[in-house]
């Protein structure tokens, strides 16, 4: 299966739903390294050179999503990193085509099911698998 880089960044203390979403793809196959709270976008890309992952997730409780997920993207391209980057939480509908804009590749807003979480980050990382 793929292997699945997942950070909380900034200042957001709350990783119950990341947990969980981390758990739901280690039993669907998965291998998911999990970054922990407080991460910053080098951490984050530091982490993504070290560990090669087919796709990164990003999860958001604290409102700011559209600064770290911007300042992720610019540090990936800085580094020639190109992966699938989706992100999830506490994030405004109205937010989701500005952050696909941005080069998001998906975002899931709060109430999302397990299995549809597993399978569309499953469909985002086979695009990177074997590249």
């Amino acid at each position: 299966m793929s292997r699945i880089l997942l950070a909380k960044m900034g200042l957001d203390c709350h990783d119950t739903g990341i947990v969980i979403v981390a758990e739901l793809l280690r039993n669907a196959g998965h291998d998911v390294i999990y970054l922990g709270l407080h991460n910053d976008a080098k951490a984050v890309v530091r982490a993504a050179a070290q560990e090669d992952p087919d796709a990164i997730g990003v999860s958001f409780l604290s409102g700011q999503h559209m600064t770290q997920m911007r300042l992720l993207l610019e540090a990936m391209r800085r580094e020639g990193l190109a992966m699938p980057v989706f992100c999830g939480g506490v994030i405004p509908r109205d937010d989701a085509d500005a952050l696909r804009a941005q080069g998001v590749a998906d975002v899931f807003f709060p109430g999302t099911l397990g299995p549809a979480i597993v399978d569309r980050i499953g469909r985002l990382a086979r695009r990177t698998e074997g590249v």
